[in-house]
């Protein structure tokens, strides 16, 4: 009697090959003495006359300010990922990517002070949008309401009562997108 094989499955191939460049941006910012990241994985404002602010509205996503930073995105992503994309299929889950990373960019771009890398409204988007994976057509659940109220909600106090390195407008920017696309895609899946 032979033992079952386990088998190791590419289970989510956009969430997996977004950690893998995202780690890649990682290690490379420093061989180039961060010029990859200033210049390419974090988005500042500038004139749009300067061509490389069209690669960082969409690769400030994939930028970190280091490992932690890269680590405390990731699991959200590695966890949140797969049944997003298992539900939506993977070419939607990258359109959702696409879509909140050039929202954030670009809002960023245009309102922002200082520079703007991290996955972070991803991971917002992420959470809100799984608080939809096991809703009917025409249902919007008390789980998703709860899940925008609490951590939208957090992000609108703590952007008001601290003054730190992280935009909170990203979170929330990524958060209502999750929201919108929840509504806009129940039901619809590969």
């Amino acid at each position: 009697m032979s033992k079952p094989k386990i088998v190791i499955s590419f289970n989510a191939p956009v969430i997996l090959c977004f950690a893998l460049l995202s780690l890649a941006v990682l290690i490379i910012g420093p061989l180039t003495g961060g010029w990859t990241t200033n210049n390419l994985f974090m988005v500042y404002p500038c004139s749009l006359r300067d061509p490389l602010a069209y690669i960082r509205v969409f690769g400030h996503v994939l930028g970190h300010s280091g490992y932690s930073h890269y680590i405390g995105n990731m699991l959200y992503i590695l966890l949140l990922g797969p049944g997003i994309e298992e539900k939506y299929g993977s070419s939607k889950t990258l359109s959702f990517i696409l879509a909140t990373a050039f929202v954030t960019g670009i809002f960023h771009m245009f309102f922002g002070a200082g520079g703007l890398l991290g996955a972070s409204g991803i991971v917002f988007m992420f959470i809100v949008l799984s608080s939809f994976t096991s809703v009917k057509q025409g249902e919007i659940p008390l789980t998703a309401i709860l899940v925008l109220v609490l951590y939208i909600g957090q992000e609108i106090i703590n952007g008001i009562a601290s003054i730190d390195s992280i935009s909170q407008i990203t979170h929330i920017l990524g958060g209502a997108m999750g929201f919108v696309f929840g509504i806009t895609a129940t039901g619809k899946k590969r």
